[in-house]
């Protein structure tokens, strides 16, 4: 109960409350996406999404969403030790909105190209709802959470083979999923389409998140280094390494944090940077290649 009563802070339902506004507009732009262009346009995208296209195709009667959430849940179950209670919960969260906007606001209003749609307006189905899921998914990770499915699996097969990239593996499972859906609605053009409203999603999240790159290094200079070192290894796990410098105007000693992170990460550790130390100084940069443990491995097996 004292848990309960020392959460209701105003800084925690403030975060609360941006929280699901972010929430809810990620969910609207993802249902809009999938339901009024994707699912209607005979392509299957990457991800769980594609997976329900596919499995809504067979049963026109399952609501999109709810067949999503089907798949989800079990995943979500798998993957809680490894990604932990608080992305668990956040997640569960999204996924609920995402639910009640795909399954219930979403039908309310028609579908893009009608019954019948010309190959030009598929393409046009597969920008915009690339576009749009994208900018969705972009508001929902700037805010620590996720829409479940193949986000759970990548992050929890990162958390066991550390050298493998986010890039990868989502290549890996999304290119298998968009194959399998050409070959269900039974033409090239459907896996066309699908690679290019998932190249698309991508491209907006890197764009509206921190831009696109290989890899983020970070330069932070702080007079709390310890602290915020601690919080980035306890919120991302990601090491740090001090490096020696000193002030031109002051004459003294300083430590600069230098650390290199996947594109998901730079925002946590720039928000822990900031309510550490809202005097700190941060750098971004983008790198081509990052290669050791936690990145690409140095030496191919």
């Amino acid at each position: 109960m004292n848990k309960i009563k020392s959460w209701f802070t105003k800084e925690n339902i403030k975060l609360f409350a941006v929280d699901t506004i972010y929430d809810i507009i990620g969910s609207i732009l993802y249902a809009v996406g999938y339901y009024t262009f994707a699912s209607n346009a005979d392509f299957a995208p990457g991800g769980v999404g594609g997976i329900a296209i596919i499995i809504n195709h067979y049963l026109p009667w399952m609501p999109l969403f709810l067949c999503q959430n089907i798949i989800n849940i079990p995943i979500a179950i798998i993957c809680y030790k490894l990604l932990g209670k608080k992305f668990f919960i956040k997640s569960v969260k999204t996924m609920f909105f995402m639910w009640i906007f795909g399954d219930f606001i979403m039908p309310l209003f028609p579908k893009y190209g009608g019954a019948e749609m010309l190959e030009a307006n598929r393409l046009i189905a597969a920008i915009f709802a690339g576009i749009l899921t994208g900018a969705g998914l972009a508001l929902i990770y700037m805010r620590g959470s996720s829409t479940g499915g193949s986000d759970f699996v990548i992050m929890s097969i990162r958390k066991k083979k550390p050298h493998m990239s986010v890039g990868s593996i989502t290549l890996f499972i999304d290119g298998a999923i968009i194959v399998i859906g050409g070959l269900v609605f039974g033409n090239v053009n459907a896996v066309l389409y699908g690679i290019i409203m998932t190249i698309l999603a991508s491209l907006v999240i890197d764009k509206i998140m921190y831009g696109s790159g290989s890899q983020k290094m970070l330069l932070i200079i702080s007079d709390k280094t310890d602290e915020i070192k601690d919080r980035i290894f306890e919120v991302t796990e990601r090491g740090v390494t001090f490096l020696k410098a000193v002030g031109a105007y002051t004459g003294q000693d300083k430590h600069i944090i230098m650390c290199v992170c996947s594109k998901t990460e730079v925002f946590p550790t720039r928000e822990i940077v900031k309510k550490t130390d809202p005097n700190a100084m941060v750098m971004l940069s983008t790198i081509d290649e990052a290669y050791g443990l936690g990145f690409n491995p140095l030496i191919e097996k």
